[in-house]
This record gives structure tokens, sequence and C-alpha cells, in this order.
């Protein structure tokens, strides 16, 4: 009997079986030597022949004989996978002596990002059933496999499989997925991929450990995601418009930080999308003010630069909710900080009838802050006028100047005047001739 690809895990298990393991003498079949010899030549196996082998090893999953045999089927597939030189399954020969593939499987760090971008592969795994696929993908990360890839593929694998499935088949393989995907890199898994898991794990009404785990994993990439993303329903059976206490949670996980760095620009993303979140829900009319509060008041201060989108949401909500005491009015607007509203925003606060007096600022505070934003905001045409005064002090030193110079010329050409016509006039009086034709006159000076 020939030993192929189809049939050496079946033959395997026959082994194991038909206990044709051991030599208990010359009349004793022995099966295993055989097979022994046959995976030796495992690495000029073409791609199809890897597929159809482990499809067998997956139909005879309850059989403890083929193990051995599958470790070394599964390590060659990621092998292949990880070869740098293998593109698509048409790249591989189908003349096992012509394909020659080697690497020393001690060097794991060597693979790392050889097949990043290369998916042509998902659609040939999709045949693999949860219990054989959590051996692949663990075996995947202990060869330090590109984490981003793989975590594409386990969404691809869930969208495809959970088509046409029932709802048991769904609720097992999310599970799965879900398991799976705390394996992997944070940082190499997409937020608005886990988003769109959590909505399927909601619609399915999974369990509360289940979604909280997927939480565990939305909550530190919440600065990677939009606003959109953040308005889920609320459960079943609750009046207010979106979920809140999802965003809440989410908020939470983010602040507890993990193995990500909080730093300034993270912090402001998200605050930027919190605070259109809260612009969103504000016009709800079922939102209790103990919701609201805890909404503006889960990011600390230095998280915003601006609370203007604050003072709009908080506007929006008090005007919607105009029977609130005045109590809960002061409780929900004292985050609202003065010195972070524009000049605009802090003139509309104090003609707002619909917040309370003890948040509005007093009219000397106003005053000053108004001065105080001027300035900040004209700082550059304070620096334009103070170019143009100097240079209109210059000029008006160069005209004093001018006219200084001027007036003394007007004043010597007068002296010399005066002094040329009492000569002449002394002479004429003297020879008795008047004499006109040969008087002197000084140029004027120009002013």
């Amino acid at each position: 009997m020939e030993i192929t690809p189809s049939n050496v895990a079946m033959l395997c298990s026959a082994v194991n079986v038909l206990e044709m393991e051991c030599d208990d003498g010359p009349g004793t079949p022995n099966l295993k030597p055989h097979i022994e010899n046959f995976l030796e030549g495992i690495r000029f196996w073409t791609w199809s022949e890897i597929l159809e082998a482990l499809k067998q090893c997956q139909g005879l999953f309850s059989f403890e004989g083929y193990l051995a045999i599958l470790d070394r089927i599964v390590d060659h597939l990621i092998e292949r996978l990880a070869s740098p030189g293998i593109t698509s399954p048409n790249t591989c020969s189908s003349n096992r002596s012509s394909f020659q593939f080697s690497c020393d499987t001690s060097s794991n760090n060597s693979w790392r990002n050889n097949c990043s971008g290369a998916t042509w592969w998902f659609e040939h795994l999709l045949f693999l059933k949860i219990d054989m696929l959590d051996k692949v993908i663990r075996t995947m990360i202990s060869y330090d496999f590109d984490h981003s890839v793989v975590s594409r593929f386990l969404f691809y694998y869930h969208n495809s499989t959970c088509l046409g499935a029932s709802q048991a088949e769904k609720v097992e393989i999310t599970k799965f997925v879900i398991d799976l995907l705390l394996l992997l890199d944070l940082r190499s898994i997409s937020c608005k991929d886990l988003f769109n898991l959590n909505r399927i794990a909601v619609s399915l009404k999974m369990s509360r450990s289940c979604i909280n785990k997927i939480e565990s994993l939305i909550g530190p990439l919440l600065d990677q995601t939009t606003v959109d993303y953040l308005l889920l329903p609320s459960p079943h059976g609750r009046d207010i418009v979106y979920d809140v206490d999802f965003v809440l949670r989410l908020i939470h996980i983010f602040f507890s930080g993990g193995s990500f760095e909080l730093t300034s620009n993270r912090l402001k993303r998200v605050a930027k999308m919190m605070d259109l979140f809260l612009v969103e829900v504000a016009p709800d009319p079922h939102l209790k003010p103990c919701q609201f509060e805890a909404l503006i008041t889960v990011l600390p201060d230095n998280a915003r630069e601006s609370h203007d989108q604050l003072y709009v949401a908080m506007d929006m909500y008090l005007k919607v909710h105009a029977g609130l005491s005045e109590k809960e009015k002061v409780s929900i607007c004292c985050t609202l900080n003065h010195e972070k509203l524009s000049a605009e925003i802090l003139r509309h606060l104090t003609r707002n009838l619909a917040f309370p007096l003890e948040v509005k600022p007093r009219a000397y505070v106003t005053r000053q802050y108004r001065m105080k934003t001027l300035l900040q905001e004209n700082d550059h045409l304070k620096n334009f006028f103070d170019s143009v005064f100097r240079k209109s002090f210059k000029n008006m030193e160069v005209k004093e100047d001018v006219e200084k110079r001027s007036h003394d010329a007007e004043e010597l050409r007068g002296d010399l005047e005066e002094i040329q016509s009492g000569t002449q006039f002394a002479s004429v009086k003297k020879s008795g001739i008047h004499i006109v034709s040969n008087a002197i006159y000084l140029p004027k000076l120009c002013s």
C-alpha cells in the first residue's frame, strides 16, 4: 500500500489502534518506520497536500494516535506561510523533488513579519473547526507569527463562519475568537473590528464575562476610534437612547492604562470624542441627571483644553430637562471651568437663564476675563501696532528735525538779508547812487 499525504493520518491512527508500533518479531507487521520515513519528505509536499492531510487529521480528532503527525503537519503549515518566498499556493511546485524548503525551527524570531499583508491563505483555512483552529492559532503565536495578520484572520474567520450558522454556533464561534484575541498583542488588533465584534456579542446576548473580555480589549484602544462606534443602542427594556454605561466602562478601562502610556495626545483625542458624545446624548429626555453628570465628570480637568463643547452639551441638557431642581443644576454645571471658555461662550453664559446663578461668573470677573482674552487673542495686533508706533515716532522726530533746520535757515537768511540791506544802504547813501541790479539774494532753503 502506497503511503500518501491523503492517507498518512489514517495510517498513523491505525498503527496505534492495531498495535503495530512495536516490532515483536519477524512476522509482526510494523508500519511506524514506514510512516516516519514518509514524513521525512513533508517539506516537499504541495500546499494542497498539506491541507488534505490537515483535513484528515481534523476528521480523526477523537483518536490519539495521530497527534504526533498533527504537530508535524501544523508546524510545516506555519513554516510554509511564514516563508518569504511563498505568496500564493501557485508558487508551490507540484513536483515534490523540485521544491526545496529549509528552515531552522530554532530561529523563530526571524519569521516575524515575513507574511505581513499576505492574506491569500485566509479562505483556505476556513474548513478548520474550532478545536483544530485553536491549535493552529496557538502554534502561530508560539512561532512569533505576525499578530496583526493573525487578528485579521480571526475576524475574517468569524465573519465567514457565522454566515448561515445557528444561534448556538455563532455564540460558540464568537467566544472562541474572543479568547484567541486575548492572546495577541493589543496593538495589532483593529479597534473598529473589536467594536463590531462587541455589537455581535450584544445582539447574541452573550454572557457578561464575554462582554467584559471584549471591553477589556477595546478600552485601551479608545483613542483610535470615532464617536460613531460609541453610539451603541441601550439594552432592551431601558428608555434611554444610547448605552452610556458602556461608554463609562470603556473610559475607566482607558484610564487604567495597562501596557499603554497615557500621553497628552491620546487624552486629548478621547476628550474631543467624549465631548461629541455628550452633544449626542444631551437631548435625550430619558437621560437621568446622575448619568449625565457621570459622563461630564469621568474625564479629568486637564484632559480638555476648552470647555466650549462641554458648555453646549450642558446647555442642551438643561433646556430639555427644564424641570430639574437648582441643586441638580448646580451639581451638573459646577464642572464648567470659566477660564477654559471662549469670550463668546462666556458672554452667552452670563445671559443664559437655563444656568443657575451660582455657576455664572461675576460681572467684574467677566470684564477682566474679556480683557485677558482679547489681549491673548490680539497679541499679534499689539506687536503690529508697536511697530507702527515706532515708525510714527521716528517719522515725527525726523520731521521735527527738518522743521528745526528749516527754521534756523530762515533765521539765517533773514539775518543775512538784513546785513546786506544795511551795507548796500550805507554805500548808496555815501555815493548818492541807487544800485538795484547788483543786489545779492540768498537762495531759499527747501523745507
